[in-house]
């Protein structure tokens, strides 16, 4: 069965206040001379291997995960799941 490299992106929702990127955008980018960078969000990545016998079901695996497993707060965060291949062995 072929073992597929799941990613999981957790980010704040638009509108909700991002204080780590509110900080990295005023103390490093605006302070390091990066004035054309408008904004910076942070965010939550988590990458799995997960056995399956196609990328739709690791996809419903990893979906199933975050929401069942309550692995993201969805009153304040979204989160996206991308499919990124296979692990060779």
């Amino acid at each position: 069965m072929p073992t597929y490299i799941v990613e999981v992106l957790i980010e704040n929702k638009p509108l909700a206040r991002d204080p780590e990127g509110e900080t990295i955008y005023r103390d490093l980018i605006l302070r390091g001379g990066y004035d054309s960078v408008r904004s910076v969000r942070v965010g939550k990545l988590l990458r799995f291997e997960i056995e399956s016998n196609s990328a739709e079901e690791a996809e419903k695996i990893a979906v199933k995960m975050c929401n069942d497993l309550r692995i993201y707060n969805p009153v304040v965060h979204t989160y996206r799941v991308e499919i990124r291949g296979t692990r060779n062995e």
